[in-house]
């Protein structure tokens, strides 16, 4: 939008997004989409069916009829395409656990000028302890990499390698897929010991446990085992800072053989730092819910490879759904 279209009317309406916010994130969590699934059925039988107030459940799904979710017809709902596709639990492409995800992120953005004040956290550490939380977290990852794993892998060319390492990789989801993309490929996840179950039970879903292994550890405390001609960086340097970014490439380097590949893909600003919006969004998102995490821009990350030895550092043409790129760089 062009910087001289804010007037009143386009500020208040970015002022009270919110609303339309917390409308779709009500409906997640009460599971409606799931509920009307590919029926018709009119507000009773929605209010029945969730064990709600018959009233608030029509104006709620007024509202979502009105932000265009749902269809309204004689009364009675149904989910559009994208709806029934991206928010029924009964769908493979299903995105709500990234949106309670972002329900539980509401609180900490809320404090946002306490921590521009501050400068520190404000999301205590305990929630990502919280069971409820880190479940919408890891399924949120999960479900999002499910959505852009079978695009992102034909972007990266793994032809002719052996063994990938997957750090930080939770569920495996992105192992996964390159081993699928590569026949000839191995892979390990290298992720924290509560992640496990998870990343087991998911290479188990896709017949890999006999190319796909596990290893348990915190990249940012602890060594990685192992030699490997490719590593892969999905949305890990953002959770920490410039610092510990060093420290993580030095160790991933480390780790690779000569000839080595090094991937990292994560929301990059410009060199600006004023842009694109969603990684510049993002940065506050860490300020609110780390201690030093934050968006870095692509000058920052090559001049970090460079530093560790990487030569041929390059950004590959991908660009994901909320402006993440991949950049990459061989160990000689």
């Amino acid at each position: 939008m062009p910087k001289d279209q804010w007037h009143p009317g386009k500020l208040l309406e970015t002022s009270g997004a919110y609303w339309k916010t917390c409308v779709l994130h009500a409906a997640v969590k009460l599971d409606i989409f799931t509920a009307i699934g590919s029926q018709h059925l009119d507000a009773q039988s929605i209010a029945e069916e969730l064990e709600t107030d018959l009233n608030a459940t029509e104006r709620l799904l007024n509202a979502l009829s009105a932000m265009e979710l749902l269809d309204k017809v004689d009364g009675r709902y149904s989910n559009i395409a994208g709806a029934e596709a991206f928010l029924s639990k009964n769908s493979p492409k299903y995105i709500g656990f990234m949106i309670l995800h972002h329900h539980f992120l509401m609180e900490p953005w809320s404090r946002l000028e306490e921590a521009v004040r501050s400068g520190k956290q404000v999301r205590p550490r305990e929630s990502f302890e919280d069971p409820v939380q880190r479940e919408a977290f890891l399924m949120g990852m999960y479900n999002n990499a499910m959505l852009l794993a079978p695009r992102l892998v034909k972007e990266v060319d793994l032809s002719g390698r052996k063994h990938l390492l997957d750090l930080g990789g939770g569920p495996g989801t992105y192992a996964i897929h390159f081993c699928m993309e590569n026949p000839s490929l191995k892979a390990t996840v290298y992720d924290l010991p509560s992640t496990r179950p998870f990343a087991e039970k998911t290479i188990s879903q896709f017949e890999m446990n006999g190319r796909i292994d596990f290893q348990k550890g915190d990249y940012v405390t602890q060594e990685i085992v192992g030699q490997y001609d490719a590593v892969w960086m999905s949305h890990i340097l953002h959770g920490e800072g410039p610092d510990v970014c060093r420290e993580m490439i030095l160790k991933a380097v480390s780790r690779l053989e000569p000839g080595g590949l090094i991937i990292i893909h994560d929301f990059f600003l410009d060199d600006s730092m004023d842009a694109p919006l969603f990684p510049a969004l993002f940065s506050l998102n860490m300020l609110l819910a780390t201690s030093s995490g934050r968006s870095y821009s692509e000058r920052q990350v090559r001049k970090t490879l460079q530093a560790a030895g990487v030569t041929n550092i390059r950004r590959l043409p991908f660009q994901g759904p909320t402006e993440s790129g991949i950049i990459t760089g061989d160990v000689l």
